[in-house]
């Protein structure tokens, strides 16, 4: 093959990830805030498992009644379920987070809109959570209120579908706020420092 050969089959190599030196800085330059991302979803690994582990020990610490203790695992479990699908597919984006390297804007691209994808992914957990926060609620009022005589023999009054009611309109809120607040801290923000080196070279 002579230099020709050689300068030909350089010039049909597809080209599209090829990169020059200030751009390449410029990529390495989303690496800092995707170590960050990293290491968010590594704590958030620990925090979750943390949390279910105390949240399965809840009827021991408080001491519920053998019945309530029942309903209880059997609410628990489904919500174990939940968790394990979606701290799963959260596993799997933090191990391709892992052995990524980025050198080409195709891997920047594809990058950024798997986090974007995943903070959508991680919003969705959160609201999946909301109806077990709202049987939690209720169930602690309950029992508290049981302890009252006579309640048990009583029908609702309009005030205790009231407070149910704001159960419900409060967690739902609260889930909402906490979610968009905490995704913004952890991961959007940093998302966006990619998006800033994404829209630099484009400009190139």
């Amino acid at each position: 093959m002579d230099f020709n050969d050689i300068q030909n089959a350089w010039n049909n190599e597809e080209t599209k990830n090829v990169v020059l030196p200030s751009s390449l800085e410029k990529i390495q330059q989303a690496n800092t805030p995707l170590d960050k991302i990293r290491k968010n979803l590594k704590n958030e690994f620990i925090y979750q498992i943390i949390s279910i582990i105390f949240i399965g020990f809840i009827p021991v610490l408080c001491k519920f009644p053998s019945k309530m203790t029942t309903l209880y695992y059997l609410l628990f479990s489904l919500f174990v379920a939940v968790c394990v699908y979606y701290l799963a597919k959260l596993y799997f984006f933090y191990k391709r987070l892992s052995s990524i390297t980025l050198k080409t804007k195709d891997n920047l691209y594809e990058t950024y809109f798997d986090i974007r994808l995943n903070m959508e992914l991680y919003k969705t957990f959160g609201f999946a959570l909301v109806p077990f926060l709202i049987l939690y609620l209720m169930g602690f009022m309950y029992l508290e209120f049981s302890k009252i005589p006579g309640f048990l023999s009583k029908d609702f009054t309009n005030f205790q579908l009231g407070a149910i009611f704001s159960i419900v309109v409060f967690s739902v809120l609260f889930m909402g706020i906490t979610l968009e607040w905490w995704v913004h801290k952890f991961y959007g923000k940093y998302a966006r420092e990619i998006k800033k080196v994404i829209d630099e070279l484009k400009e190139e």
